[in-house]
């Protein structure tokens, strides 16, 4: 599958490709690809059934990973990959499988295992929403604001409305990521560990509780030589909470792309 992406920076090392959660796209990262577009050629990319890039019934991790290796097949082959939640897991999911591909990993606040929690309630929100009766965002927002109290979360999830539609739609295939969201919040048991010999740090929300001391130890089962990296007052959402931390802690690891950096 061709995945919509957006370049920038100047070409020559070996791109770095941005790759976000659930819910989200590209732009969603837009701080850190600004950061890093200064020196590094930047790819942001929108995910299968999100964005402006293609619908699927198939969401699960292989299929996933598939699409980003396509994508850096085209951009010549390899690149260093930094995922965050949903993402992470694609990013983590493709270094394993097909390492020569990924030079660094960086993986945003998510371990390989799977989670308890569901996301489906946000779906349920989203499909509930009448898009006929819709015209202004601020409509939308203030027609979901009982089953997604916060004004953070709802204003995140708007983002996938597209106002221009007639009428309104969302850009995310809902029926796709319900059906496929117990292997979204999952983990592949069939995965091998162990896999990547490249450099691989792990970024984590100092308020978030997605990489706890168990979760870590799932980092460090798969990616042995992962470097684990708290970012204090950021939550699960650390790249919005901490941007220029995060931005300059990718800077710092991601380095030149060059094989010596």
């Amino acid at each position: 599958m061709k995945l919509n992406h957006t370049v920038a920076g100047p070409q020559g090392a070996l791109p770095v490709l941005l790759v976000h959660g659930l819910y989200g796209q590209g732009r969603n990262l837009g701080a850190q690809a600004r950061r890093l577009a200064q020196t590094r050629r930047v790819v942001t990319v929108d995910l299968r059934n999100h964005g402006d890039s293609p619908w699927d019934m198939d969401a699960g991790y292989s299929a996933l990973a598939g699409d980003l290796a396509d994508l850096i097949g085209d951009l010549g082959g390899r690149a260093d990959v930094v995922g965050h939640s949903m993402g992470g897991k694609a990013a983590m999911a493709l270094a394993l499988t097909r390492p020569e591909l990924v030079r660094r990993l960086v993986v945003m606040d998510i371990a390989p295992l799977a989670y308890d929690h569901d996301q489906t309630r946000h779906i349920d929100a989203m499909e509930a929403l009448d898009l006929s009766a819709i015209s202004r965002r601020s409509q939308a927002d203030a027609a979901m604001a009982d089953g997604v109290p916060d004004p953070g979360v709802r204003a995140f999830l708007l983002q996938n409305l597209d106002l221009k539609a007639a009428p309104p739609a969302w850009t995310l295939n809902l029926s796709a990521l319900r059906a496929a969201m117990p292997q979204i919040v999952g983990w592949p048991a069939d995965l091998p560990q162990g896999s990547f010999p490249g450099k691989v740090m792990a970024l984590r929300g100092a308020l978030s509780d997605y990489v706890d001391d168990d979760r870590e130890t799932a980092l460090r089962t798969h990616f042995p030589q992962v470097r684990v990296v708290t970012l204090k007052d950021a939550s699960h959402w650390l790249h919005a909470d901490a941007p220029e931390a995060v931005a300059e802690t990718l800077v710092s690891f991601l380095g030149d792309g060059s094989e010596e950096s």
